[in-house]
């Protein structure tokens, strides 16, 4: 009997028990309600606890029989778990119903098990958070035992080793010597590439959110704003397409106008389309916010003689500051953890420069190459990845608490 078929019995012998201990159970509290008898709880309340007194010590032989076979300890015949699964479901079920009386708190019980639950689930997220953190620091610690922190922070050469620029196609590129970790060029190319993304992002996204929501009649917003969340939807792998195939080609193009040199795998495109991509985001959350200002601000600004472009200029952007510094630092977020785009359009090359016009690459294309590589799983290059999506972390934590401090103080100032 296969894991599926096993599951499947044991739903298929839950369900059933549940439905008849919800029956009986409710049952058992209407005959007591029409007998004159006084319930502490509503009767439905009443069939609930007779499906959590079966369900609960039916799931917890199966977890435990999970874990048990996970650690190693014993492997327990699938048959016979099922077995006793839906024998401890029987047995609590009569347990369950025998209980219920006048003085039972169904009511109490129910709504403790879903405070219970709902912290399960954040403890969940929390802990799911706390190990990925731990597990990407206890790497980097590994990997800032053979290079200097304060190289890898501050260096301007990134050249890991033969083994990883042939794995990541770059074999010309070999030179002989130590390897050279500093990751400056690879942040240079991710504020880069995200700082094109938000000065193409930010104004269109806001400009469109105060057109739908102060501009546009019912009819244009149901249309527009369905249209431009599409955005949203699609792969960035065919953003990368778009990014490689058409945007540079034209970035060339007007570069060769103006008399300048742009390369084909230039940062600039990448940038344009990345802003692309995340326009959706900024604009539904500020479109939100803007709606969700009280009318009474602009009937107010109105009275006072300010026009329609001077109310939103001094009175709706204001008071939806914190919403829009939100939506823009997510989209600085989805920025940073961008990888498909700037691979297709941009390459892999760690280059350090002001110019939007040459090649760069990010860090999280060279954290992919790093960990896609032949070299070992405790060489240098490939512990280089963690130490990468340490720093990563770090700066945006730090982003993230920068908003939370501007969103609370504009808070104040506003609300």
């Amino acid at each position: 009997m296969g894991v599926g078929e096993t599951i499947l019995l044991l739903l298929g012998g839950l369900i059933p028990l549940g439905y008849a201990a919800y029956y009986l159970g409710r049952r058992k509290a209407l005959v007591a309600t029409a007998e004159g008898i006084r319930m502490h709880s509503r009767p439905q309340q009443y069939g609930w606890y007779s499906v959590v007194s079966m369900a609960l010590p039916a799931m917890g032989v199966a977890i435990a029989a999970s874990l048990l076979n996970l650690l190693g300890v014993v492997t327990p015949p699938r048959e016979i778990v099922l077995l006793m699964a839906l024998v401890t479901a029987a047995v609590g079920l009569a347990v369950g119903l025998r209980v219920i009386r006048p003085s039972l708190r169904a009511r109490n019980i129910l709504d403790n098990l879903i405070r219970w639950l709902l912290l399960g689930a954040a403890l969940i997220s929390i802990i799911t958070t706390i190990a990925i953190v731990l597990s990407v620091i206890f790497e980097a610690m590994r990997f800032f035992r053979e290079v200097s922190v304060w190289e890898f922070v501050t260096g301007t050469v990134w050249s890991p080793g033969d083994s990883f620029l042939e794995a990541a196609g770059r074999g010309d590129e070999v030179t002989e010597g130590s390897s050279s970790f500093g990751s400056v060029p690879l942040f240079a190319g991710t504020f880069m590439v995200t700082a094109i993304a938000m000065a193409v992002a930010l104004p269109i996204g806001l400009l469109s959110a105060i057109f739908m929501s102060e501009y546009a009649s019912p009819r244009i917003r149901g249309t527009a704003k369905p249209l431009l969340e599409i955005l949203a939807g699609i792969p960035t792998v065919v953003y990368g397409f778009f990014a490689a195939i058409t945007v540079t080609p034209v970035v060339v193009d007007i570069a060769s106008f103006f008399g300048l040199d742009a390369s084909y795998s230039n940062i600039l495109s990448p940038g344009i389309v990345m802003g692309i991509m995340i326009i959706p985001f900024i604009s539904s959350l500020s479109d939100d916010v803007i709606n969700s200002i009280p009318q009474s601000l602009r009937e107010g600004a109105y009275a006072l003689g300010t026009t329609r472009s001077e109310t939103i200029r001094q009175v709706v952007l204001p008071a939806a500051l914190p919403g829009v510094i939100s939506a823009f630092l997510l989209g600085v977020s989805r920025a940073l953890g961008e990888t498909m785009i700037v691979v297709m359009a941009a390459g892999v090359r760690p280059n350090l420069t002001w110019n939007p016009l040459e090649d760069m690459t990010t860090v999280t294309v060279n954290i992919v190459y790093s960990l896609t590589g032949d070299q070992a799983f405790d060489s240098p290059q490939t512990l280089s990845a963690f130490a990468l999506g340490l720093v990563l972390f770090l700066v945006t934590l730090a982003l993230n608490l920068v908003s939370t401090i501007l969103v609370r103080r504009f808070k104040q100032r506003y609300d």
